[in-house]
């Protein structure tokens, strides 16, 4: 059986077909080229939900005065100094269109991608655009740069350092949101590399000592790395991140990590100006988009054979990247994350707000007797075992959010009996917890306040809902 690839781009043979014609690099480029003249159905799709979502609506509780603009500084280890607004006076409206920088890739029942779509919204795409995106999932047709806090209100969302080289000429131009805790994946996929060399083990004692102290990352600490990860990925916290990125910078495995995401063709992926000291600065230095976060979970997820060509000409497969072993692993933890509140709302079930998000289960590690969820003192509230009850699908996701930035980034796939669906889908922002939706209640004192906006949920309902619909019809 062929299967056909509707990229974000065009419908053409697997990378693997590819491969193994005798095609010159010339015809290869002439082909992606050609990617680039057509989009799939998914990529429309995704442009109109975020259109038809009208994320301009949200209120902005912390807009910065005119003399609080000419300090404004971008904040080293953003994530020790990320502030919870959640409830203003007098919030006001968002100064100019949003951030938003989303991907969808489709996967088939074996996980190979057969179609995907990219679309960016900023001040300069107010209604959404659609990247071209070429049979190994990459483009060229965009400009990528660096967020900047102060930039997004002073230079109308244009950011001024490049992320990659050589793309003065693009016809697209978008600052990258800050990725917030999704960068955790980054870390942990450069762990599991470690520990498929043979360099470390998942159940050995890592002795965190950090020669510095930071607010970020806290003090010595010493536990395995498989525990490590679990807070890492399933509770997001800082501190075992710290210590895996120590890990890291210990095995002096920082660069090779990010030459290994160059040499996959995730040019966007980069985890650099971490201290080897104590595992902390987070800056904007670290950068993802959703395109190259999306291939990167499509790689975990697993999937036979070529899943795409890389940059230098080798083919890049998901066992030559992570063993399944490790991918498994992955996999597991991610599907064990505790903050299901984002693009699924499934830890708010039941309530008028927010809106119901991607129909997927709370891990029920995290639910107590009178079905609430509590993640590590974090208690939702809200009785989830009717939504439990009727999931259709699992998310294995990581979330993350600062006061300017949100993230949501997963794999779904449909439970057995509901549909058949299965993709990524990855959703980076500027709309952190800085901004609110209009009307909005305070949630009660001891409950877990509400982190984006409904509009995040009703987009992973949407496209869940389109996903499903295009499974049946299959």
């Amino acid at each position: 059986m062929k299967h056909k690839w509707m990229y974000g781009a065009i419908g053409v043979l697997t990378a693997a077909a590819l491969t193994a014609c005798s095609a010159s690099p010339a015809q290869v480029n002439a082909a992606n080229v050609a990617d680039a003249q057509k989009t799939s159905k998914v990529a429309e799709r995704l442009r109109l939900v975020m259109e038809q979502l009208r994320f301009q609506e949200v209120l902005d509780t912390a807009p910065p005065t005119t003399a609080q603009l000419r300090t404004l500084r971008n904040p080293v280890d953003k994530e020790a100094h990320r502030s919870r607004p959640f409830a203003a006076a007098d919030p006001k409206p968002i100064v100019q269109q949003p951030q938003m920088d989303a991907t969808i890739i489709e996967l088939d029942k074996q996980g190979r991608p057969v179609s995907s779509g990219t679309v960016l919204m900023s001040p300069s795409y107010k209604n959404g655009v659609i990247v071209p995106v070429d049979r190994n999932l990459s483009t060229t047709s965009v400009r990528w740069r660096q967020w900047d806090d102060a930039g997004w209100y002073k230079n109308k969302g244009q950011g001024t350092i490049d992320v990659v080289p050589g793309r003065e000429g693009a016809p697209l131009d978008h600052m990258l949101d800050y990725p917030a805790s999704v960068l955790k994946v980054m870390v942990s996929f450069g762990v599991l590399q470690l520990v498929d060399k043979g360099e470390i083990k998942l159940d050995e004692t890592y002795a965190y000592k950090p020669t510095e102290i930071s607010p970020l990352c806290g003090e010595a600490s010493s536990n395995t790395v498989r525990k490590y990860m679990d807070a890492s990925l399933t509770w997001s916290s800082n501190a075992a991140s710290c210590a895996l990125i120590k890990l890291l910078h210990d095995h002096k495995a920082i660069d090779p990590l990010n030459q290994t995401f160059q040499d996959l063709g995730l040019e966007t992926l980069r985890l650099k100006g971490t201290r080897p000291s104590n595992g902390g600065r987070w800056s904007n230095e670290i950068t993802m988009s959703s395109l190259d976060t999306a291939k990167l979970l499509t790689l975990v997820n697993g999937a036979p054979g070529t899943v795409w060509t890389a940059p230098n000409g080798k083919p890049v497969k998901s066992d030559d990247v992570l063993s399944p072993a490790s991918r498994k692993f992955f996999r597991a933890e991610l599907a064990q994350q505790g903050f299901n509140d984002m693009l699924s709302s499934t830890n708010w079930c039941g309530g008028k707000y927010p809106a119901a998000g991607l129909p997927n289960a709370a891990p029920s590690r995290w639910v107590g007797a009178d079905g609430t969820v509590t993640v590590v003192g974090n208690k939702f509230g809200r009785d989830v075992r009717p939504c439990n009850k009727k999931a259709e699908v699992s998310f294995a996701h990581k979330t993350g959010w600062v006061n300017n930035s949100a993230g949501d980034a997963g794999i779904v796939r449909a439970l057995r009996g509901e549909g058949g669906r299965h993709y990524v889908i990855v959703a980076f922002s500027n709309l952190g917890t800085q901004y609110v939706d209009a009307g909005r209640s305070a949630t009660p004192p001891g409950i877990y306040p509400f982190t984006y906006t409904e509009k995040f949920a009703q987009l992973g309902r949407l496209i869940d809902t389109y996903e499903k619909r295009r499974a049946a019809a299959h």
